[in-house]
């Protein structure tokens, strides 16, 4: 859909809904990546004017991923729990609109991008400072929800609600699942999954996990941190899932030996972590989860780029992403050559 028309028709729409006079002073398209179109729109209405983000499916979104209704449910959840985030303020359901399901939320400051974030000059002075408190005292807001927090029941299903006795079992067989549909066979992986099989570790508590916590999914600017973004992955499951997910080697850039996001030290982020939650963090748990999200990556990698393959979605991004799965498949083997070393 052209811009001008998705822009009349989000006008007419949100007139009609609101019982306003709605005008989208203007409206440009967003890098998105894969799976995600956004937009940037300003509205001017009775109530005064809105910077927004327009943000809806590109194509076909992951397996995994949740639906765009779903998604704005988890940032109003997060949101309330003090969470530095971008303000939902609309969710349209239904395809009628613009042919998508779709939401409005704030538009915030900053940038995304993970080579501004791990190495422009501008954030010098906070990524020496706060980048990583402030990081990790937000991940510990986000993991006060609770399943016994979420009232709508609906949606508590949609976040996989889980015990702790069963989830890391349900995670493995989950990936093994996937890795079953996948067309060509990894021996990597299933390597992998043994261990992890063999290896798992208690948890402390079922929460909301974010799912992509990672460089690249929040917003910075040399003011500090302006907002974490994309909740498509949130499920219930171990706060070291997203702690471990932020230090995988595949989101620092090349500045490997930050291995918190390729900006931090994992001992601050774990101290800060602590300091605001109350919870010590375990590393073995951390490690755990690293070389499992490198076999989630791995596999997702991989269903990405048969996307392109089948035909069903082709883009040279996709069938770029393919490559990263052996990258993960080895990165999953050293830690776990790393740690077999180390017990």
């Amino acid at each position: 859909m052209e811009i001008k028309e998705l822009q009349e028709k989000v006008e007419l729409h949100l007139s009609s809904v609101w019982k306003d006079n709605v005008k989208v002073s203007q409206m440009q398209h967003l890098s998105g990546g894969a799976c995600q179109d956004n937009y940037a729109l300003d509205l001017i209405s009775k109530s005064g004017k809105q910077s927004l983000v327009l943000r809806t499916d590109k194509g076909a979104s992951l397996l995994s991923s949740l639906s765009k209704k779903d998604e704005f449910k988890v940032a109003e959840l997060v949101y309330k729990a003090g969470v530095k985030t971008p303000t939902p303020v609309f969710l349209e359901e239904t395809s009628d609109v613009i042919g998508s399901p779709f939401f409005l939320m704030e538009k915030i400051g900053g940038k995304a991008a993970g080579r501004y974030i791990t190495k422009d000059k501008e954030l010098d002075s906070y990524r020496k400072s706060q980048m990583v408190s402030d990081l990790a005292a937000n991940l510990a807001k986000l993991h006060t929800v609770k399943p016994s927090s979420v009232s709508d029941e609906e949606l508590k299903q949609k976040l996989k609600f889980v015990t702790k006795e069963n989830y890391v079992s349900i995670a493995i067989s989950d990936l093994r699942q996937s890795l079953d549909e996948l067309p060509e066979s990894h021996p990597a992986i299933e390597l992998c999954l043994f261990w992890l099989e063999s290896n798992a570790p208690s948890i402390d508590d079922i929460l909301l996990v974010h799912g992509d916590f990672r460089t690249g999914n929040f917003m910075m600017n040399s003011e500090g941190l302006q907002g974490i973004l994309d909740y498509e992955f949130a499920h219930f499951g171990d706060r070291h899932e997203d702690i471990a997910w932020l230090c995988m080697r595949d989101w620092r850039f090349g500045r490997l030996n930050k291995e918190v996001g390729g900006f931090g030290d994992r001992k601050d982020f774990y101290q800060a972590y602590q300091n605001t939650s109350g919870i010590p963090v375990d590393p073995f748990k951390v490690t755990f989860w690293e070389i499992m999200g490198n076999v989630r990556w791995a596999i997702g990698s991989a269903q990405q780029t048969e996307r392109h393959i089948s035909g069903k979605d082709k883009g040279i991004e996709l069938a770029a992403i393919g490559r990263r799965t052996a990258e993960m498949e080895w990165e999953a083997m050293r830690l776990i050559e790393e740690i077999s070393n180390a017990i």
